[in-house]
């Protein structure tokens, strides 16, 4: 599956994420701060997650566009 993900400014989530395929992730535009890893993700980097990865929750101060490609076992 292949999607753009976007990100209202303000949004935070609550919860963290773990799935059983792969994910890859570019940033397109904006930031993303990964709480669990205490990470920024700002616009034209990369991340590829593997199954089983944690990652989040999530606070998005400015909003943020995201490319999303997911392969493997079927997404959810």
């Amino acid at each position: 599956m292949t999607r753009l993900l976007r990100f209202a400014a303000g949004v935070e989530t609550t919860e963290t994420i773990t799935h059983d395929f792969w994910e890859e992730v570019w940033i397109l535009e904006g930031e993303l701060i990964d709480l669990g890893k205490r990470q920024t993700f700002s616009a034209g980097m990369y991340a590829c997650r593997p199954p089983g990865m944690i990652h989040g929750p999530y606070r998005v101060p400015r909003g943020c566009t995201t490319l999303e490609i997911r392969y493997g076992q079927t997404p959810r």
